[in-house]
């Protein structure tokens, strides 16, 4: 077992859940990740490599870059992982999907990674492409998550990260279906799991507990997303099914024209989750930071995480 899942599971056997915060000089480091989403034109470019640099001297484990729906940025994010192999001292994870593509297609595309020297893939299903309103398998191509990491293993020995869904996925008929889909991709020979973002930790924590009643031992990584426009992030989750607090909806309450003061009420609110969450055993964390550093390398900062000298 891991150190995400048995230190969580650990806490669990030996006492209550923790529900205040340590000094932070109690907490060792957590392992970090960080996910960034391609370019679609030269500023946003300049935007993304300026957000890379930032974090990159936080030393993560890997960092991931997005694929669009139906292979939409596929070239960009091929692009993208190829300079973060050549240019950086990082270790991309190229995200892959089963949507609008043969097999032969999906496993080229594997292939141009491997032989890039990418060896971290995010497999996942993926989302609907532009117009349709739900999900439908190609007929030449992978089904689901769980035959694209059946056949990615084919290809080389890839290390698979696979997504999970503490409120359970959308297109899911309940919570229990949608976790035999993980208990299915962890079989099929993913490594962890990352999740969707969730903004109340025992929505995670509950979560954890099913994932181990389930015999699921890989890492269970926590998605985090840094807020800092509260109306953009409850239109997100409505479509994909995590839930936003009321408690949170006071906070930004009347800030929506005043930028610095969501983004530090935004810190405060993702470093208590984030230190919760460490206080109950959850070493590592996988920052969704939609190409914007600061506040992911702020709370970054206050968990632990130091930058690692050059060379």
């Amino acid at each position: 077992m891991n150190h995400t899942t048995t230190g969580t599971l650990a806490r669990w056997l030996t006492g209550p859940r923790v529900s205040a915060l340590p000094a932070p000089a109690e907490m060792p480091p957590p392992r970090l990740s960080f996910e960034f989403f391609p370019p679609k034109n030269d500023k946003l470019e300049e935007q993304l490599w300026a957000c890379i640099r930032r974090l990159e001297p936080l030393a993560p484990r890997f960092v991931s870059v997005t694929y669009g729906a139906g292979g939409s940025t596929q070239e960009r994010t091929h692009a993208t992982v190829s300079r973060l192999v050549s240019d950086t001292s990082l270790t991309p994870a190229a995200h892959l999907t089963c949507v609008a593509a043969t097999r032969e297609e999906v496993d080229a595309v594997a292939r141009r990674y491997w032989d890039a020297g990418v060896r971290h893939i995010v497999a996942l299903r993926g989302d609907p492409p532009a117009g349709a309103s739900q999900y439908t398998p190609h007929p030449g191509g992978y089904a689901q998550a769980e035959d694209l990491v059946r056949g990615l293993k084919r290809i080389g020995d890839f290390d698979i990260s696979v997504g999970a869904y503490p409120e359970t996925h959308p297109a899911a008929l309940s919570a229990d279906s949608d976790l035999d889909f993980l208990k299915r991709k962890i079989d099929a020979g993913a490594n962890r799991a990352i999740t969707q973002y969730f903004f109340d930790t025992e929505t995670y924590l509950r979560f954890l507990d099913r994932c181990l009643a389930k015999g699921i031992t890989v890492p269970i990584v926590p998605g985090i997303l840094p807020v800092s426009n509260f109306q953009q992030v409850v239109k997100f989750s409505a479509m994909c099914g995590a839930s936003v607090p009321a408690w949170m909806g006071k906070l930004f309450e009347g800030l929506e024209e005043d930028v610095e003061t969501r983004r530090m009420v935004a810190a405060v609110v993702a470093a208590e989750q984030v230190r919760l969450l460490q206080a109950n055993g959850v070493d590592e964390f996988h920052f969704y930071t939609l190409n914007r550093p600061d506040l992911t390398y702020a709370i970054a900062h206050i968990l632990g995480a130091r930058p690692k000298a050059a060379g």
